[in-house]
C-alpha cells in the first residue's frame, strides 16, 4: 500500500472536481464518498442534490471564519492512497477505515479530536482512494503535519499487516523521484513505455558512467541528443543543469527541463562532481597498469577491478564500501550500453534495478572507487562487444564476477537495513545470471566438447586434482554439468604448465564457492583469468597477451605452482 502526499493547494473546489470528474483519460469510475469528517457530509457522486459547491463549503468552512490575513496560501491538502497491484480488491467500509487511520496518524484528524481539520475521502477506482483535507482546524489552529508523510508511510506497513495485503518495503528518502501521473498520461498518450524523466535520469547515468571530467560529461549528454542548459555564476562556474529531450514539450511547445537533482539525489552537479576526487596514490597505481586495447581486455580489466571491490566490501569501512557500490552501478550503466544484442535486454534491466542499491545514507567515500570507474570508462572507450569469440567470452568472465559482487552489495545492505536498495540488488543479481547464461552459453559449450573429448587418464587426473584440492567440494563439482568444461581447463592450465591441484586450491581461496548456481562455471572464469588463458577456447592467439595481462593484475597475489608443460599422466 503507497500513500502519497501531493503538493498543498489553493482551491478546494477545482481538486473536488477532478476528484469527482471523469480524469484525464476518463479513468475515474463511479466517484464516490467512502468517509468524511462528518457521516452527513454530501457526497456529489451518489447524491443528485449534492454539489461539488456544497462539499467545497463544508470543508473550506473553518478556512473562511479566520480573518483574510490569518487565512493560509495553501490551505488545500491532498493525500492518495493507492494498493498493491496484486492485492485483492477492498470494499468501501474497507477504504473508509484505511481514510480515518490515515487522517489519525498523519495529524489531520487524530482520533477524538473533536475539533481537528475537516476531509473527505472520495473512491473512483477500485484500487485507491484520494483524501482532501483543509488545513484550519475548527477551533481555528493549524494541525501539527510534521513528517506526515513518514507517519503515512508507517500506518500503511501497519495496513498491510492488518489486512492480509502485499507489504511494500519502507523507503528511506534516497530514491529517485516516479514520474507523477501528468508524465505518465502524457507518455500514454504519445504510445510510449517510459516517461521523458525515466529517460533522462537513464541518459544522465550513462553519461556520468566512466566520465573523467564535467566537460566530458556535458558532451556525452549532448552527444545523447539531450537539450542542455548551464546555470553559470558570475565567476563564469557552472552551478548546476537542467536537460531535456527535444521531443518533450509542454503546451507552449517549449522543452520540459529537469535538473539533474530532481531526477536522482545523486544526479546533481556537486554530487556527481564528487566523483572525479581521486587520491593521488591510488591514481599512480591505475596510470602503471598496462593499457586496454579492445572490448575484451576493457571486460578483463572489468573482471580484476570487481574482484577488488568485493574485498572493499567484505573489510573496508562504510564511505569505502558505498563508494565502490556507487561506482558498480557505473559499471553496469557503462556494460549495458556497450554489451551485445543477446545480453543487451537483461544487462539493461540490470543496470536500471541496481540504480537503486547505488543510493543510500551512507555517504560514499569517493576516490577509493577508481578502479572501477576505471573499468566503466574503459568499457565505454573500447566501444561495443560483437558478443562471440574473446568478446563474448570476456563479457561472461566479468559478469561472473559482477554477479558476486551484487550479491555481496545485497548483503551489505541488508545488514545496514537498507530493505529497498537490499532487494534492488537481489534484482540485478538476477538479471545478471540471466544475462551470463547468454554470455557464456557458446564458449562454454566448446570446452564442455573438450572436456568430454578427454583421454580417460586425463579425466581420472583432473577427477583427483578435484578431490584433493576442494575434497568437501568435489562430489557436487563433478556431477554438475560444467564439470566437463572444468576439466578442459584444467587441462589447457597444465599444458601451459600450472599445477592444476596448486590452481584450484588458490582459485577456491579466493571466495567462497558454496552459493554460487554452478561452482564449475565460477572456477572455470576464475581459473582462466588466473593462469592466463584466452577466455575464448578458440583463441589459442590470444594465450600470451592473456598471460601477460593476468600477470600484471592486482589481483594475482600468488605465485601459481608450475608443471613442465611436456608432461603426461604416464610418465607421472
Amino acid at each position: 500500500m503507497i500513500p502519497r502526499i501531493h503538493k498543498r493547494g489553493s482551491g478546494t473546489i477545482g481538486l473536488v472536481r477532478y476528484l469527482y470528474g471523469p480524469g484525464t483519460h476518463e479513468e475515474h469510475i463511479d466517484p464516490h464518498l467512502v468517509a468524511a469528517f462528518d457521516p452527513l457530509t454530501p457526497d456529489p457522486g451518489r447524491d443528485p442534490s449534492a454539489t461539488y459547491k456544497q462539499l467545497q463549503r463544508l470543508l473550506d468552512q473553518p478556512v473562511n471564519a479566520l480573518p483574510v490575513g490569518r487565512r493560509p496560501k495553501k490551505h488545500v491538502w491532498h493525500l492518495s492512497v493507492r494498493a498493491s497491484p496484486e492485492d485483492p480488491i477492498l470494499s468501501d467500509d474497507d477504504w473508509a477505515a484505511i481514510a480515518r487511520r490515515m487522517v489519525a496518524a498523519t495529524g489531520i484528524a487524530p482520533a477524538g479530536d473533536d475539533a481537528a481539520c475537516r476531509w473527505a475521502a472520495i473512491r473512483h477506482a477500485d484500487d485507491h482512494i484520494h483524501i482532501i483535507a483543509t488545513l484550519v482546524r475548527d477551533d481555528g489552529r493549524r494541525p501539527r503535519l510534521h513528517n506526515e508523510a513518514r507517519r503515512a508511510q508507517a500506518e500503511a506497513r501497519v495496513i498491510e499487516a492488518d489486512y492480509g495485503l502485499r507489504r511494500v518495503t519502507p523507503g528511506d528518502g534516497t530514491a529517485a523521484k516516479r514520474p507523477t501521473s501528468a508524465e505518465r498520461h502524457k507518455s500514454d498518450r504519445r504510445g510510449q513505455q517510459r516517461t521523458p524523466r525515466e529517460e533522462l535520469r537513464e541518459a544522465i547515468r550513462r553519461s556520468v558512467a566512466g566520465a573523467a571530467s564535467e566537460e566530458e560529461f556535458f558532451d556525452r549528454l549532448a552527444s545523447a541528443g539531450l537539450l542542455i542548459r548551464r546555470r553559470i555564476a558570475p565567476s563564469g562556474d557552472t552551478l548546476g543543469y537542467t536537460v531535456a529531450l527535444p521531443s518533450d514539450r509542454n503546451a507552449k511547445d517549449e522543452p520540459v527541463f529537469y535538473s539533474g537533482s530532481k531526477l536522482a539525489p545523486d544526479l546533481s552537479l556537486p554530487r556527481i562532481r564528487e566523483r572525479w576526487t581521486t587520491p593521488s596514490e591510488d591514481a599512480a597505481q591505475q596510470s602503471a597498469l598496462p593499457p586496454v586495447t579492445g572490448p575484451a581486455s576493457a571486460r578483463r580489466r572489468t573482471t580484476s577491478a570487481a574482484w577488488q571491490a568485493l574485498l572493499v566490501i567484505d573489510h573496508g569501512d562504510d564511505g569505502m564500501v558505498a563508494a565502490q557500490i556507487a561506482a558498480t552501478g557505473e559499471v553496469l550503466d557503462a556494460l549495458a550500453q556497450t554489451s551485445a544484442a543477446h545480453t543487451r535486454h537483461e544487462l539493461q534491466d540490470a543496470a536500471t534495478a541496481f540504480e537503486r542499491a547505488s543510493r543510500s545514507h551512507v555517504r560514499a567515500a569517493h576516490g577509493h572507487d577508481r578502479a572501477l570507474r576505471q573499468a566503466a570508462r574503459d568499457l565505454v572507450h573500447n566501444g561495443s562487444a560483437l558478443g562471440r569469440g574473446e568478446d563474448g567470452a570476456t563479457t561472461a568472465m566479468a559478469l561472473d564476477m559482477l554477479i558476486f559482487l551484487a550479491v555481496a552489495a545485497a548483503n551489505w545492505h541488508a545488514k545496514k537495513q537498507h530493505a529497498q536498495q537490499a532487494e534492488a540488488a537481489h534484482q540485478a543479481a538476477a538479471h545478471l545470471r540471466a544475462a551470463y547464461k547468454a554470455a557464456a552459453g557458446h564458449p562454454m559449450a566448446l570446452l564442455r566438447q573438450r572436456g568430454i573429448r578427454l583421454a580417460p587418464a586425463w579425466q581420472r587426473r583432473h577427477t583427483a586434482a578435484v578431490r584433493k584440492a576442494l575434497p568437501e567440494l568435489a562430489d557436487r563439482i563433478l556431477a554438475e554439468p560444467g564439470w566437463p568444461a572444468l576439466a578442459a581447463t584444467l587441462n589447457e592450465a597444465q599444458t601451459a604448465g600450472h599445477n592444476p591441484t596448486t590452481l584450484l586450491t588458490q582459485a577456491a581461496a579466493r571466495r567462497e564457492l558454496d552459493t554460487a548456481e554452478g561452482m564449475s562455471d565460477v572456477l572455470v572464469w576464475r581459473l582462466r583469468r588466473m593462469a592466463g588463458l584466452p577466455a575464448d577456447p578458440q583463441n589459442t592467439q590470444g594465450r600470451r597477451a592473456s598471460r601477460n595481462r593476468s600477470a600484471s593484475s592486482p589481483e594475482r597475489t600468488a605465485q601459481i605452482g608450475t608443471r613442465p608443460s611436456n608432461s603426461s599422466p604416464r610418465r607421472r
